[in-house]
């Protein structure tokens, strides 16, 4: 097992969290939030004050199982590349899209994934893609959010979170 990390930002962190964890080769994931001004924010203050964190889901994953490069083509099927700042329903700074790693040898991956969704889009791509400068976890109320509250808001859609459980990503 090659144990990898990788920090996704698409919207509100508990859709994504949960469609991020039901990919086989996901390890653990953590709802928090990502490249701040802000050392240890509170969701209100991610929410109401200008912290310039980004709602963030820290994937753990075996690179083995799922490379980077197909839980990338994952994630951006499941976020609008071409929004600024929002996804679904959900407003302002903390909500856009964003990919942040940690090793350097990622950044080629990250770069040439985009390189290749913007082939794809109409538009602007605005997914940022840079190195990690810091991540706080969210509170535990955040943590796995939609298993304590199955009917609570989500911007990802339910068919997309039910097909990703089931697919082998290594035949993407």
């Amino acid at each position: 097992m090659t144990e990898k990390e990788i920090y996704l930002a698409g919207g509100c962190y508990w859709g994504v969290e949960k469609y991020v964890s039901q990919i086989k080769g996901v390890i653990s994931t953590k709802a928090g939030f990502a490249n701040g001004n802000t050392e240890s924010p509170s969701y209100e203050q991610v929410r109401y004050e200008n912290t310039g964190h980004a709602e963030t889901v820290k994937v753990i994953y075996d690179a083995e199982q799922l490379p980077l490069a197909v839980l990338l083509k994952l994630f951006y099927r499941i976020i609008d590349p071409v929004l600024l700042n929002r996804q679904g329903g959900d407003v302002g700074h903390q909500y856009r899209t964003g990919v942040y790693y940690k090793d350097d040898e990622d950044a080629s991956i990250v770069k040439e994934s985009l390189q290749e969704l913007q082939r794809q889009t109409v538009g602007k791509v605005v997914v940022e893609a840079c190195p990690l400068r810091n991540f706080y976890e969210a509170e535990e109320y955040h943590q796995k959010y939609l298993d304590k509250n199955p009917g609570g808001y989500c911007h990802v859609p339910l068919e997309e979170i039910l097909w990703v459980a089931g697919i082998d990503p290594m035949k993407m």
